[in-house]
């Protein structure tokens, strides 16, 4: 079977509250992948269910995804966007995989430890697998590359433990080099784009303040209030990057001034050193709504007058991400020895 060389998988989970940390950080990339790599790009909707969901808000949220997809600029015809229950193999291979895992590397992944809180035996046993259905969702296609955030990466790292033990384990039956390691992909000035609330805490989805964040659903006013609000201080910006340390409000917004714009943090302030708040975020939030208002006006107009096409673009893609998966899958089959 002959291998991938530049193969990326991807995934947002449908939880609803798509933002600009989800743009930046994560679709951005997968739109600039396009032209180098094959890709697939999922939503992970059995992810999503390791805490509960709504049946109808995960259905509307995953189709929310897969139209901030496309309206970001994925060709749905030259790459696959599709969801991820409707594959077979990633949950098939997750439980082999389990079975290859160890407990020990479940035990070190310190999301778990964020997202269970302090009572960790009232979550679900998938919340704590859930890497390793993530490293299934990845060598199920053999992929190659997987852009992620910096708190990804450890999960990540898990995903070539599991395809190296793999390898080691099933050695005599086929199993060497059978799976990738796959490389990780950190892409952007503002792969980390934080709370407009708090400048030390991740941009989230979870955040009980809607003035956190802007989303994919906000419209300009909205953008401009929440930038007007986002957290800052007294004083004007630096005249220096160095400035920046130690304020984090700032240089939050620094930085995604930086990415929206496609200049680096140090021109950012070339551009805006020594002058207020005041000046800046308005130039801030004019350029947010000029980045991010053709993605939002698309978004809206699929999902309210188009979904057929967001779920035949679902039903494609999954076929197509079927056709990769199975084969694969099957050889997994004879090299672990099932009949």
């Amino acid at each position: 079977m002959e291998k991938p060389t530049n193969r990326v998988f991807s995934g947002v989970q449908p939880t609803g509250n798509l933002h600009l940390g989800n743009y930046l950080g994560a679709i951005r990339n997968f739109v600039g992948l396009q032209d180098t790599h094959e890709c697939l790009y999922c939503v992970v909707d059995m992810h999503a269910i390791t805490v509960w969901q709504d049946p109808k808000e995960l259905a509307a949220n995953t189709r929310e995804v897969a139209a901030a997809y496309i309206a970001a600029g994925i060709d749905p015809k030259k790459h696959v966007i599709f969801n991820q229950s409707k594959v077979p193999a990633h949950a098939e291979l997750a439980w082999i995989l389990n079975c290859v895992a160890r407990i020990g590397w479940l035990n070190r992944m310190t999301q778990f430890k964020d997202k269970a809180g302090k009572d960790r035996e009232k979550a679900s046993v998938g919340l704590y697998s859930y890497p390793v259905l993530m490293a299934a969702d990845i060598l199920a296609y053999r992929a190659t590359h997987v852009p992620v955030g910096e708190d990804q990466k450890q999960h990540l790292e898990l995903a070539r433990d599991v395809a190296q033990k793999f390898n080691n384990d099933y050695a005599e039956t086929g199993g060497t080099d059978f799976f990738p390691l796959p490389e990780p992909l950190i892409m952007g000035p503002a792969t980390r784009v934080m709370s407009l609330r708090d400048g030390t805490k991740k941009m989230s989805k979870s955040d009980p303040s809607d003035y956190s964040r802007i989303t994919l659903k906000d419209d300009a006013d909205a953008i401009a209030l929440k930038i007007r609000k986002a957290q800052t201080d007294p004083e004007p910006l630096p005249e220096t990057v160095e400035g920046l340390e130690g304020r984090a409000g700032a240089d939050n917004l620094v930085g995604i001034y930086a990415a929206l714009s496609g200049l680096s943090k140090a021109e950012v302030i070339a551009k805006f050193g020594g002058r207020q708040f005041g000046v800046f975020k308005p130039a801030l939030a004019e350029l947010a709504v000029e980045k991010l208002s053709p993605i939002t006006g698309e978004m809206k107009r699929m999902l309210d007058q188009d979904r057929s096409y967001i779920d035949a673009v679902l039903a494609s893609g999954a076929e197509r991400a079927n056709a990769i998966a199975a084969p694969i899958y099957s050889r997994v089959r004879e090299i672990v020895g099932f009949i």
